[in-house]
């Protein structure tokens, strides 16, 4: 029968577990195997060392596996991790030893000269290779340099499109080739649109890349449906005929584009307008809005710039989609989705510079749709007059002044589920319809076509008419990226800029390739206009600067006409998509109470911040504003500005 032995156990009479080793019984205590060795923890998901690896490049190049200094940069992270675990268990050199280590050169000799001596070099020779030296140590010195400056923030305060250095693709490590860091945006920091407050709840976060690629967690939300129904409810203003000259225009007859002073634009918004008000107190929908604001919430994902739209919920639960009046909401963008935008302007005396800043481009590519979009009609011989006159326009204090070819078409959509919306769409003047089979998906069965007694189909055009929009785009510096590409900044790759005056005329499809581009979101804003107007046509016209230092003078180039609902289709702009977003919107906020809400984006992330907001937010300031007009002077200038106002 075997026996048990029962092993040694140290008594630790001071506390649980085995006694430290001064105080076992070394007398008593067998010899452990293990007495010597050394003990690192480890946990089960580590990954452990080699006891004694010789070919690991810290001890390759110092002699000490236990040494980081080889490693450097991202590439032998991980095998810096993996050098540093269980460093007990590494090989280390003695350093005396090491003092005596020296290195054999192995490399074969090459041939000697006869009688031992070395091979005489010409002055030529020795004079080219002190040459080279010298601008191998002018290169190094100049890297230091730059090194420098980054350390102390002076390089690395450029966007990060104009830093030098980076990984290159086919040019190699450090290049601006394809696959280089030469293609990421410009990281600018932004300021929001409007400042958040303490006092502001937020109610949602919504995502704007998750929710394009369906990933959300308010993808539930989401309706792609398109609306059950369409209906006109009213016609305001007039509509002028299309000027076809417009068509023949090119770069070698080019059109001056005129500055039209007798013109006025009414950029109203919702609860200022008088027929919303009227439609909303008839019980004609429960969402309003204009096709402005409605295009911009619907193609939000492609914007890069911070904005931000008023939502006010009455108690009977209508929503009423505007925009602050102190807002730059109704200013056109210029190249918001490049990848090299436009920069705000560093020096206030350089005109140039202050002329290419994106305040000065908004303002200029803004006042040139409006001229634009006048100057394409004809006279007011071939004027359409609608129903109603245009609603904001007031005979009595016109000083001089007319309205702008545009017409108000209110619209009704019902989009399931209880909720009809009600917009304001614009239109700006009636075209030729070259194509007599029209596919356009325009209900015009209305007051519109009371010229023509019987209409057989309600989706054709009277006599031949299409109604159509016109927007332009501007070209406001060519040489942009050649300016750009001194000191550190990257040349111009291939492509990144077309002259339109070398391309319009015989590759349009490339102009408006790069224009989509550097343009998304406001070809898609305008695309959603024309869909939601139904609009049979959309001349976009093509506008550049006489000079490219002369921002007051321009030239009409070329005008293109389009299909919205081809141009959407060709611009990857989904109406399904557009009108799932908005019904998103829409019931956010039915779920939340009566008040008042903001809409904004973030200014550096894609991500959309409802947030509810006090009852007087933003009004304080339009009061103020008002009592600074109206405050000082006589009782008559007073009274004056009352009627003004209203």
């Amino acid at each position: 029968m075997a026996s048990f032995k029962v092993p040694y156990v140290p008594a630790n009479p001071s506390s649980w577990g085995p006694p430290p080793p001064a105080a076992a019984d070394e007398d008593a205590a067998p010899q452990s195997r293990f007495a010597s060795l050394p003990y690192a923890p480890f946990g089960r998901s580590d990954r452990l060392g080699r006891c004694a690896d010789f070919t690991t490049h810290s001890f390759a190049r110092t002699g000490d596996a236990t040494s980081g200094g080889y490693f450097r940069g991202g590439r032998h992270r991980r095998e810096q991790a993996e050098a540093n675990k269980n460093l007990e268990f590494q090989y280390k050199v003695d350093a005396e030893e090491a003092k005596e280590f020296q290195l054999v050169d192995s490399s074969k000799a090459g041939p000697q000269q006869p009688g031992g001596h070395k091979r005489f070099v010409p002055q030529a020779r020795r004079r080219a290779n002190a040459a080279r030296l010298r601008q191998l140590n002018a290169r190094r010195n100049d890297q230091q340099q730059q090194n420098a400056g980054r350390s102390k923030g002076g390089l690395y305060n450029q966007p990060q499109r104009t830093r030098p250095g980076g990984r290159g693709g086919r040019g190699g490590r450090g290049g601006w080739g394809r696959g280089g860091r030469g293609g990421w945006r410009d990281r600018v920091d932004r300021q929001a649109s409007v400042s958040v407050r303490p006092d502001w709840r937020r109610v949602e976060d919504i995502d704007l890349s998750k929710l394009s690629k369906g990933t959300s967690p308010l993808a539930g939300l989401v309706d792609n449906s398109p609306p059950k129904s369409v209906d006109d409810l009213l016609w305001c203003g007039f509509l002028d005929q299309y000027n076809d000259q417009y068509d023949k225009v090119s770069t070698r007859t080019p059109a001056p584009l005129k500055r039209v002073e007798t013109k006025e634009f009414y950029p109203v918004t919702t609860t200022d307008d008088p027929v919303i008000e009227k439609l909303a107190i008839e019980g004609k929908g429960t969402v309003f809005a204009t096709d402005a604001i409605l295009a911009h919430l619907m193609t939000c994902p492609r914007s890069v710039y911070p904005w931000d739209i008023v939502v006010q919920k009455l108690p009977t639960g209508a929503l009423f989609f505007d925009k602050r009046d102190a807002s730059q909401f109704d200013y056109l963008t210029v190249h918001e989705t490049s990848n090299s935008p436009p920069t705000p302007a560093r020096d206030s005396s350089n005109e140039e510079e202050l002329m290419n800043s994106p305040e000065r481009l908004s303002l200029e590519a803004t006042m040139i749709n409006q001229n634009y979009t006048q100057q394409i009609l004809r006279s007011a011989k071939h004027r359409t007059n609608f129903d109603c006159p245009n609603p904001f326009y007031d005979e009595e204090d016109n000083d001089g002044m007319e309205p702008a070819s545009v017409a108000y078409r209110y619209r009704k959509f019902d989009l399931g589920d209880d909720v009809t919306l009600v917009a304001r769409t614009e239109l700006h003047g009636l075209a030729k319809d070259r194509q007599k089979a029209d596919t356009s998906k325009i209900v015009t069965n209305i007051s519109a076509n009371k010229k023509k007694k019987k209409v057989a189909n309600p989706l054709d055009v009277p006599e031949g008419d299409q109604y159509m929009t016109a927007y332009a785009l501007n070209e406001y510096d060519p040489t942009a990226a050649t300016s750009k590409a001194k000191g550190n900044a990257p040349p111009p790759r291939f492509g990144a800029t077309i002259v339109w005056r070398d391309k319009i005329d015989s590759q349009a499809g490339a102009v408006l390739a790069s224009e989509l581009k550097n343009n998304s979101f406001k070809l898609a804003k305008w695309t959603a206009q024309s869909l939601l107007a139904g609009a049979a046509q959309m001349k976009i016209g093509f506008v550049s600067r006489t000079s490219p230092k002369n921002a007051y003078e321009h030239v009409v180039l070329a005008t293109q006409t389009y299909r919205p609902a081809d141009l959407a289709a060709q611009i990857t702009l989904n109406q399904g998509t557009m009108w799932g977003i908005m019904r998103l919107f829409v019931k956010l906020l039915e779920k939340e109470p009566e008040g008042k809400y903001v809409i904004m984006r973030d200014p550096n992330r894609a991500i959309v911040r409802i947030y509810g907001v006090p009852p007087g937010t933003f009004e304080d300031s339009d009061d103020e504003s008002d009592d600074d007009e109206d405050g000082s002077g006589s009782d008559e200038e007073g009274e004056g500005g009352g009627e003004g106002k209203e």
